[in-house]
């Protein structure tokens, strides 16, 4: 998928959403954190066994499935 090396779907791993590394640790929380103000460093120390690469891939993920895609009919 795109070169999302970190992200994972396993149906047995959160019931296969899209999760870090293949830990039962989904996308959706980090966005939530970061979001609610967390910084990096905030969320490494809180959850130690996340590498910062993680925080960035789950960043481009969400922007590439938020990515808009306009078609114009005429």
């Amino acid at each position: 998928m795109l070169g999302f090396e970190r992200i994972t779907f396993d149906p047995h791993i959160m019931a296969g959403q899209a999760c870090i590394r293949g830990m039962q640790f989904p996308i959706s929380l980090i966005l939530n954190l970061v979001a609610n103000g967390k910084t990096v460093a905030e969320i490494l120390e809180d959850y130690p066994y996340l590498e910062a690469e993680d925080i960035q891939e789950s960043l481009m993920y969400a922007a590439w499935l938020a990515r808009e895609q306009v078609f114009q009919i005429r």
